[in-house]
């Protein structure tokens, strides 16, 4: 078991994860909806978001307030009786981003839209900047909130959580979390 509550997957597992989707953590009316780029092999082998070691969304939604106590990646439900969920823009697992087209970051865009729509969520936050310029031609949107979806959700960019991501170390990516739950507070209050 890893401190993820979940089992290592094999190299073998691994492989047979490649293009398999993840299903969404989601329901009608979330506070906010985080949307991945796409399932990581270690995280589609699973059945978790963001389960591979070294991910920091579970410690940044911790420290940001999001979550009572660090919730492991097997926990992942737990976020829906906090008013939250977890999707992606492109449900293909793969060994990385990059390996992704910018027609499938474009389509994944569109169909984020459709489950918006019939989900309802007040926020849509986006986890990592490249994915979102991509999927919604947003070239000039910096970290934080960007123009309303077409339907007039409200959205946030986020870091990529991605233990790679050096540009964002755990106390900076907490703080950007922070940004959103503030945002996303004053908006229910409001």
């Amino acid at each position: 078991m890893t401190a993820q509550g979940i089992r290592r997957p094999s190299r073998d597992d691994l492989a047979a994860a490649a293009g398999k989707p993840l299903p969404d953590v989601i329901a009608p009316g979330l506070s906010v909806l985080f949307c991945g780029i796409n399932p990581g092999l270690y995280s589609a082998a699973v059945g978790c978001h963001f389960a591979r070691p070294g991910n920091r969304f579970w410690p940044a939604l911790h420290r940001s307030g999001f979550t009572p106590r660090l919730l492991a990646a097997a926990e992942q439900l737990a976020l829906l009786d906090l008013g939250l969920g977890v999707t992606n823009l492109v449900d293909r697992a793969t060994a990385g981003a990059a390996e992704l087209e910018a027609a499938e970051l474009r389509d994944g865009g569109a169909r984020l839209l459709e489950k918006v729509g019939r989900y309802r969520p007040a926020w849509v936050a986006f986890l990592g900047l490249g994915a979102y310029r991509t999927a919604f031609a947003g070239a000039r949107a910096v970290v934080g909130e960007v123009a309303p979806l077409g339907d007039g959700t409200r959205a946030w960019v986020l870091p990529n959580p991605s233990g790679i991501n050096a540009h964002y170390q755990p106390d900076r990516l907490a703080a950007a979390f922070a940004e959103l739950r503030e945002a996303a507070r004053a908006t229910a209050a409001g």
